[in-house]
């Protein structure tokens, strides 16, 4: 498409989609009655009796309803399937045309990035659950647990073990009729619509984004960690504050597979502590005072959480005596821990 068609198609689909607050208003109320006088679309919507014409006539202009001329005018629905046949052939060839002039642009990866668009942010939040080696914990809408379903399905049959918390939970799927445990080991719904956008890969590759931005606001933003140490910021957020306060919507209740993976010790407690039976770990971490990089393996004695979560301890017995193991800025046990492998019968690879 040669450039000044190409401005004319754009400028075509703007027009169309660049309706008004009234303009939507009144194009509801007509779809909804199939047929309105000018007076009585003022009668069911807020718009000003003398503001009605006018919007009418920018509704007619573009082709979405008829304006009959009979005293009073009165103002028919078009079926929205013929009134956006066009333009959806339109948007289709446009978008075409725009995809051969769009250059990628090469983007470097930055440890923390502060995004507002809700395009970009979903991007990142596809991009976290994909990213995800071996544990992907998630804080979704209804809308959005159901947009990656799938993905998050194929996740899990690759062996990432999956926790979602869905909320408002009144409004989650119904377990009868949506299969939960296709998506996540377990799902839990909390109440209300306070509860952020959150996505945590492995611990650490993270997104926190307020609920408001995956609407389109285009004053809220999203944050992302990638791979970064602080990423586990969002994690702790998640775990202690989101995690906590969720009910339990379904749960797969099969026995965990071992050698297993974590990326946070609270994840690993919350496993063993429905367990029974001996388990041994590798963890990788640091010296809690010097700083020195550990790998220590041995059997799990201990496992055990502080008065609100805010203290997660995993005890392990090595050939060199018990080290207390705590999560990312611990400071009451020996090591910090990065990564930890769990198994049965002996301490796994990490």
């Amino acid at each position: 498409m040669p450039g000044d068609d190409l401005r004319d198609a754009i400028e075509r689909v703007i027009t169309v989609f660049d309706l008004g607050e009234y303009e939507v208003t009144a194009y509801l109320a007509v779809l909804e009655h199939g047929e309105l006088t000018a007076s009585e679309l003022a009668d069911r919507t807020d718009i000003p009796q003398p503001r009605v014409y006018d919007t009418v006539r920018s509704l007619s202009d573009v082709g979405l309803v008829e304006l009959k001329d009979t005293r009073p005018m009165k103002v028919l629905a078009i079926d929205p399937r013929d009134a956006f046949e066009g333009v959806q052939q339109s948007l289709d060839d446009l978008v075409d045309d725009l995809s051969q002039r769009y250059t990628e642009p090469t983007r470097k990866p930055e440890a923390v990035s502060l995004v507002k668009s809700k395009p970009t942010i979903l991007r990142y939040l596809e991009d976290v659950i994909g990213a995800a080696e071996y544990e992907l914990m998630l804080s979704l809408t209804p809308r959005l647990l159901e947009r990656y379903a799938d993905t998050l399905a194929d996740r899990q049959s690759d062996g990432v073990a999956i926790e979602v918390v869905v909320s408002p939970a009144e409004e989650a799927p119904d377990p009868e009729a949506f299969d939960y445990q296709s998506v996540a080991s377990t799902v839990k719904g909390r109440r209300g619509i306070t509860t952020p956008i959150i996505a945590v890969a492995d611990g650490s590759y993270s997104l926190y984004a307020s609920r408001e931005s995956v609407q389109g606001s285009n004053d809220r933003y999203g944050v992302i960690f990638n791979r970064s140490e602080l990423g586990f910021l969002v994690s702790g957020f998640l775990n202690t504050v989101i995690w906590t306060t969720a009910e339990v919507i379904t749960t797969d209740g099969d026995e965990l597979a071992f050698p297993r993976k974590y990326g946070t010790i609270r994840r690993a407690i919350s496993d063993l502590q429905s367990l029974s039976g001996d388990f041994y770990a590798t963890v990788e971490g640091r010296d809690v005072e010097s700083g020195e990089h550990w790998v220590l393996e041995g059997r799990i004695d201990e496992v055990e959480f502080g008065t609100n979560r805010e203290v997660a301890t995993m005890t392990v017995e090595t050939d060199d005596g018990e080290v207390a193991v705590g999560d990312r800025v611990a400071a009451y046990e020996d090591i910090e821990a990065f990564e930890i492998a769990v198994g049965r019968n002996a301490p796994p690879g990490l």
